[in-house]
């Protein structure tokens, strides 16, 4: 029942989901007089989808605490309980954040060896794409933190997007040892040893994201956040100048007639719904996030990218680097920090 548009969207993006996967099958959480019609538009959907009623809804103006004390009747509450009960392999929202993540950690709880969950999720860039974390679940991380965003965001790295060996990096105000908070400094001075199995490039920069000089950029979640959502401000910004520029003048129409076809290649690749889904990386359990302003296709691909994780047996991977990490070598190092 979360997002701007839902509950229609979320049945319009199961319906676009299990066309692609058609041997998922979908636990719809939520008010059963509302799903109800909306599922008989959709008959190929139907058979594959079992609703569990509650009218109970978190909005997007519910505060995390409040949903922790007096929400475990909500659609949310019951979605995240259902995996941790084992009756669905992962919980795909567009809700509220702040409570999803509460609700997820809370129900969920961590994976052994990580303090906090981060929020992972993908950025276009000049090579393909790179994964971002944390993109908001923790203003402030201390360098053991980061360390293990690190080791979450290269296994997140070589699942979803098939990258054998990711390079990994640290968001920084400047490329130099030396620049940074001590958080950061002592983050790269624990990877820059080898100890721990990943390729360690050092710091970038904001631009190094779109640059796409990494292959996962590591952040606390106040920098990440940011980055984020002026990344997604200026990319609608260049959309509105273009089209005020294509629609100025008869010339700058036919010019745009001339170039539809490559403007189009351009959208497809900058579209912010082939990126949806953003992933509560160490938690004992799979949450994807799904923007709540998006719509059907967006919801889709955080389907996608929930079924990705479930099927490539992310957190148990997970697991595994953390004992690859827990190495005397490695721990000691993490351990001091």
């Amino acid at each position: 029942m979360g997002g701007d548009d839902a509950p229609e969207m979320v049945i319009q993006g199961a319906q676009i989901a299990r066309t692609r996967l058609p041997h998922v099958d979908f636990l719809l959480f939520g008010d059963q007089a509302k799903l109800e019609p909306l599922l008989e538009q959709h008959p190929d959907l139907r058979p594959a989808c079992r609703i569990r009623h509650t009218d109970q809804v978190v909005t997007g103006d519910d505060k995390p605490s409040q949903v922790l004390r007096t929400g475990r009747q909500s659609s949310m509450w019951m979605a995240v309980d259902a995996v941790s009960q084992g009756d669905a392999a992962a919980v795909v929202s567009a809700g509220n954040t702040g409570a999803l993540m509460a609700v997820s950690k809370f129900v969920l709880r961590m994976l052994p060896g990580i303090d906090r969950p981060a929020i992972a999720g993908f950025f276009p860039t000049r090579h393909g794409e790179s994964v971002m974390l944390d993109l908001g679940a923790n203003v402030d991380c201390s360098a053991r933190n980061l360390v293990q965003f690190a080791v979450m965001g290269e296994v997140f790295a070589r699942i979803v997007l098939g990258i054998e060996q990711p390079s990994v990096g640290i968001l920084n105000v400047g490329s130099e040892e030396l620049k940074g908070n001590d958080a950061v400094r002592s983050a790269s001075a624990v990877l820059r040893t080898g100890a721990l199995p990943i390729k360690f490039h050092g710091f970038v920069e904001g631009n190094d994201i779109a640059a796409g000089t990494v292959d996962v950029v590591v952040s606390d979640g106040f920098s990440g956040n940011i980055a984020l959502k002026s990344a997604e401000g200026l990319a609608r910004l260049y959309a509105t100048f273009l089209k005020e520029a294509f629609s100025s003048s008869w010339l700058a129409k036919i010019g745009y007639l001339l170039a539809r076809s490559a403007l189009v290649k351009v959208k497809l690749r900058t579209d912010p719904r082939r990126y949806n889904g953003a992933m509560f990386l160490g938690l004992n359990g799979i949450a994807v996030k799904s923007h709540g302003g998006t719509d059907a296709v967006g919801f889709a691909n955080a389907i996608g990218v929930a079924v990705e994780l479930v099927t490539h047996g992310f957190n148990e991977r997970i697991k595994r680097e953390l004992e690859r990490v827990n190495s005397d070598e490695a721990s000691a190092q993490v351990a001091a920090l």
